[in-house]
């Protein structure tokens, strides 16, 4: 059995190795040619496309193209295992690709490739860091083969957003993709869209985006007017609500649950009847300050940076600014902390990230570990998840997790594991769930004497991250972290020379420069060599009073991309002085780093220490792979304690009574293959509880999905649309047909015909703005068929006036006005439109409770919802445009009134 399934995993390779072997006969014909024939690849390739080709019939040559100019480039030779990660990504699958596997490089090969339609690829990454990084990194590539790539960042304007959206290759961060999405869809110019259309998708750290990220949705919000009063005084109120008399906490859902006796003291406290009340509602208040006190922890969940509440993403450690928790529980915490209380916010747009991604035509990703999730994949977004085999086998040591009593003697025991490892010489990272945690583990080695880096979500730590990462493979080294999910950085055993040369000058130039204006050498304790060589470079630097002008920023960036690319545009060839300086550095360095590459590996490589089974046994697949990259040694052991989270909520107490029968005392740690056991089971069943609420967001967003794409396609419609009279006039045509069959059903309750005439021709003659000299006995005297005919005709007689009146005042003003009206409508309709749909979306659990299937419910009621919406648009706009008056102001501008 154990060789079947070694073998499976082989045998993806196997069934491609014709085409890989095809692919480097390619490659290394090429490897004559001269830069100008290797570059003139890329026309020749789009030329065949033109001229029939598939682009599958482009694939060998398209990526023997990209190896040759990687090799050139980089002087990196792909791997075959890379080779075949570019194919299945191509073809539209996730490729499961170990730590330090070279995926960042593999992307290149289908990007390219699909780049030569014209139709544009995006590579998203989970950080702002990364896709810089990629851009700049990879770009090389693609500016060698006449490939236009771009970079969305944070801090863009709409302008550059266009103009890297316009490019072959974009590199861009998953919420910079879907918020631009969700601005482009409430623009009222065409010139204000910055997206082109949605063909081609490589994710990095796929699984990090589509699971972890897609159990919340991405919401444009404006202010709304609700007073936050509210939240200061619920928050007093939780305080002194006693857990298990007046609430339950439900730890598996993160809820809580009022008792009838909380409730009671509620209503008291408040001095209301009813907390549930719809005029007044106090329940969902109170529901979210319990939890900002019982479950939204300081410095694991959010921390408090400038007097405001950032949330921690909880997979990866890193702090997300400017993203809030919504329906009040953001101002919850706010009133918790004691901080300025935000107003709360109405939804303008939203979309999950699984509704975003099915846009793609082709969509595929790349990660250490998504197997563990492939029927989700599946299921939801139709990709297969395939796992590569690594280019060297993995000899990385798992060791058993060692579970002890108490926290208290866990965390010694990581101390001791620290030390012991810091007196052999190996380096160490250590996995922390979250920020509390990693501090209290700082203050231990901090008692035990041992140095170490701290990287977490705090903004002082966060800054020195690059840095962290490229001295944590040196001997003697230790790193405490917060979950490694897509830090995108490889721990290089012994160091990573290029990393810790560029932050040696760039640290150097921003002391001399930007600091007290003298060199602190020692900040990374270069030897006398590389002072020397800093030395001379600074102070050509300052002759040369080329950063004269410049302000800190400017300086920095100049500095790292002269280091970076090699080229400058400065007139003064700073180049000379800081690139040739680096490569000195960089010599030096690499003899010192391989020298010690060969210690590390002599002690064991890295060793891992985990001291908290995650609620995904993906995170913790994660931090393992740190260790044991690219066939180097290494191993990984998790420390745990009863007092666990996961432990503690699913199953530790009958652990807990084993251990006090056999009579183990609390510094006696455990390790059984049943325990291990049962903590996967804990964690797939976490994993199934997480997937049915991302199942079931799916599947009630896929409902407004439907509606979101008619409303954003007639939008679009209307926005393209150089003449929106015609939408106009069928707008109008379709109100009175409306009006019309709403009366038709009435009429046949009453007998009265001619009052439902006169009801028909007011309610019409008010939204259309009809003559009122017409005389009602006339309509009475139609049928029904010469009714709705005669009005359509009293319709377009009056807009033509209309139009004839606006025009008159200004040439083109009414095409402007009809445009401005419909979008304004449809926006305004929409967001009212998704405030009900949550609305319903929370009640509609209720209808369990009557043997209704909320879901079938929610459909039904969604669909007359957005009927009424639609009618809703069709009037209001109709009654706009149709009784719009412009006056002329003194000085004569043009007034809508």
């Amino acid at each position: 059995m154990f060789n079947l399934l070694t073998n499976s995993r082989n045998k993806i390779l196997r069934q491609n190795e014709k085409q890989i072997h095809k692919i480097k006969i390619l490659a290394r014909s090429m490897e004559d040619w001269d830069d100008q024939i290797l570059q003139s690849q890329t026309y020749k390739l789009k030329d065949q496309l033109k001229n029939g080709s598939s682009i599958n019939d482009l694939l060998p040559e398209a990526f023997a193209t990209v190896i040759e100019t990687c090799k050139r480039l980089f002087g990196i030779q792909l791997f075959d295992v890379q080779i075949l990660g570019g194919m299945m990504l191509h073809q539209g699958n996730i490729t499961e690709m170990k730590t330090g596997e070279g995926k960042t490089l593999t992307a290149t090969l289908p990007a390219y490739l699909n780049s030569l339609t014209g139709q544009g690829v995006h590579i998203v990454t989970v950080n702002d860091y990364l896709a810089k990084r990629d851009a700049e990194w990879m770009g090389k590539i693609y500016t060698f083969l006449g490939i236009s790539s771009g970079l969305i960042q944070q801090n863009m304007t709409a302008h550059e957003r266009k103009i890297n959206y316009n490019k072959d290759i974009i590199y861009v961060t998953n919420s910079e993709l879907g918020f631009d999405y969700l601005r482009d869809n409430m623009a009222i110019d065409t010139n204000e869209i910055v997206q082109k259309n949605f063909n081609f998708c490589i994710i990095d750290e796929v699984d990090s985006i589509l699971i972890d990220e897609a159990r919340t949705p991405l919401i444009i919000s404006g202010p709304s007017d609700i007073p936050t009063d509210k939240y200061i005084t619920s928050h007093l109120l939780a305080k002194q609500l006693v857990r298990k008399e007046h609430y339950d906490i439900d730890e598996k859902a993160k809820n809580i649950i009022l008792t009838d006796q909380g409730i009671i003291v509620c209503e008291n406290f408040l001095k209301i009847s009813n907390i549930y009340q719809i005029e007044d509602p106090w329940a969902q208040y109170i529901l979210n300050a319990l939890k900002a006190e019982n479950i939204f922890i300081k410095d694991r969940n959010y921390i408090v940076k400038n007097n405001q509440v950032v949330i921690v993403d909880e997979f990866t450690g890193r702090i997300m600014p400017g993203r809030r928790w919504s329906d009040g529980l953001h101002q919850a915490i706010e009133a918790k902390e004691n901080v300025t209380i935000q107003q709360e916010n109405q939804t303008l747009a939203s979309i999950t990230y699984q509704n975003f991604f099915l846009l793609y035509k082709k969509l595929s990703g790349m990660t250490g570990t998504a197997s563990t999730e492939s029927q989700e994949f599946e299921k939801i977004y139709k990709i297969n998840v395939l796992t590569i085999p690594t280019n060297k086998q993995c000899i990385r040591l798992d060791l058993p997790d060692l579970v002890y009593k108490q926290e208290y003697n866990k965390w010694v025991a990581v101390a001791n594991e620290c030390y012991d490892m810091y007196q052999m010489g190996r380096p160490t990272l250590i996995g922390t769930t979250n920020v509390e945690k990693s501090e209290l583990l700082a203050k231990l080695l901090d008692e035990y004497g041992l140095p170490y880096n701290l990287l977490n979500a705090k903004p002082e730590n966060v800054e020195k991250e690059s840095q962290i990462i490229a001295q944590a493979g040196q001997s003697k080294t230790l790193t405490i972290a917060t979950n490694m999910a897509g830090r995108g950085t490889d721990i290089i055993l012994g160091g990573n020379p290029e990393k810790y040369s560029q932050l040696v000058i760039l640290q150097s130039i921003k002391d001399y420069f930007i600091g007290k204006h003298e060199p602190v050498l020692d900040y990374y304790k270069p030897n006398k060599q590389i002072q020397k060589h800093l030395q001379v470079m600074l102070q050509s630097l300052e002759s040369s009073q080329v950063f004269r002008t410049m302000t800190s920023a400017q300086i920095m960036s100049l500095a790292e991309t002269c280091i970076i690319n090699n080229t400058s545009e400065n007139s003064e060839k700073i180049i000379d002085h800081i690139y040739s300086t680096y490569s000195e550095i960089l010599k030096i360095y690499r003899k010192e780093f391989l020298d010690d590459k060969e210690k590390v590996i002599q002690s064991g490589g890295l060793h891992v220490i985990g001291t908290e089974r995650h609620e995904s046994r993906r995170i913790d697949n994660q931090l393992r792979g740190r260790a044991g990259r690219q066939g180097d040694p290494g191993s990984s052991r998790f420390f745990l304690s009863l007092e666990d989270n996961l432990l503690r909520i699913f199953g530790g107490d009958k652990i807990l009574k084993l251990m006090e029968t056999l009579n183990i005392d609390d510094e006696t740690p455990i390790e059984s293959a049943i325990l291990n056991r049962s903590l996967n089971n804990a964690q797939k069943k976490v994993e199934a509880y997480y997937y049915d609420i991302r199942k079931q967001l799916f599947e009630y967003d896929e409902v407004l999905n439907n509606q979101r794409q008619a409303i954003y396609a007639e939008r679009n419609r209307i926005l393209y649309s150089t003449y929106v009279r015609d939408c106009l006039i069928e707008y109008g045509e379709s109100t009175i047909e409306e009006i019309i069959n709403f009366y038709k059903k009435e009429s046949n309750k009453t007998s009265n015909n001619q009052v439902q005439k006169q009801y028909i021709y007011k309610k019409i003659q008010s939204i259309l703005n009809l003559p009122t000299e017409f005389s009602i006995n006339s309509l009475i005297e139609m049928n029904d068929k010469e009714i709705e005919c005669f009005l359509r005709e009293q319709f377009r007689i009056t807009y033509d006036l209309r139009e004839a009146y606006l025009e008159q005042l200004r040439p083109g003003l009414v095409r402007q006005l009809e445009k401005y009206y419909l979008l304004q409508q449809i926006d305004t309709a929409w967001q009212e439109h998704l405030e009900k749909m949550a609305n319903l979306r929370e009640s509609i659990g209720w209808r369990s409770y009557g043997q209704q299937d909320p879901l079938t419910e929610y459909k039904n009621e969604a669909f007359t919802l957005f009927i009424k919406m639609i009618t809703y648009i069709r009037e209001t706009v109709s009654y706009f445009i149709m009784r719009s008056r412009l006056v002329i102001d003194p000085q004569k501008t043009l007034k809508n009134s």
